[in-house]
């Protein structure tokens, strides 16, 4: 297999100390994880709208993006010739609950502290509890860092253009 890049959002939501977090049954682990609500940029997704879309497929919970925590890489070991994530990490405050079914493979949400995160939880990747101890830090940047160029159906063509 060659060698791919894997563009995902997380979201860090902070309610009164806790945080929000998904328990997952993840492939290639022979237990549950956990993890920020985070997954795959769609076709034609900004990265904004796709962290509100992961938080509320994953959690239930509507959030307004309010910044940026950073920018995360991570090839896990498995995995050192395949691939690696590109992790674009929000914060966001929690809006509404909605009770729905989550997507598949979540077990539930929860909230949690890092430190019950860091002595009982399984984090899904190391980059788990290191965007929650760069928001514990004070890590924060505006939203407007990063440009999103607007996506139309003549800017998305099958072939790639040149800028």
């Amino acid at each position: 297999m060659a060698w791919q890049s894997r563009v995902t959002v997380a979201v860090v939501v902070e309610r009164e100390g806790r945080f929000l977090l998904v328990e997952e049954d993840a492939e290639n682990w022979d237990k549950p994880v956990f993890n920020q609500p985070a997954g795959h940029v769609e076709k034609g997704e900004t990265l904004v709208e796709a962290a509100r879309r992961e938080a509320l497929e994953e959690t239930g919970w509507d959030v307004e993006i309010t910044g940026l925590l950073g920018f995360y890489t991570y090839t896990p070991p498995h995995a050192v010739d395949d691939f690696t994530y590109y992790r674009v990490c929000f914060i966001a405050r929690p809006v509404h609950h909605y009770n729905q079914p989550l997507d598949e493979g979540i077990i539930r949400a929860v909230w949690m502290t890092v430190e019950e995160l860091e002595a009982g939880g399984h984090a899904r990747s190391p980059l788990v509890p290191r965007c929650l101890r760069d928001f514990l830090a004070g890590k924060r940047y505006p939203l407007d860092l990063i440009y999103e160029h607007p996506v139309t159906a003549a800017a998305v063509p099958d072939t790639v253009a040149t800028a």
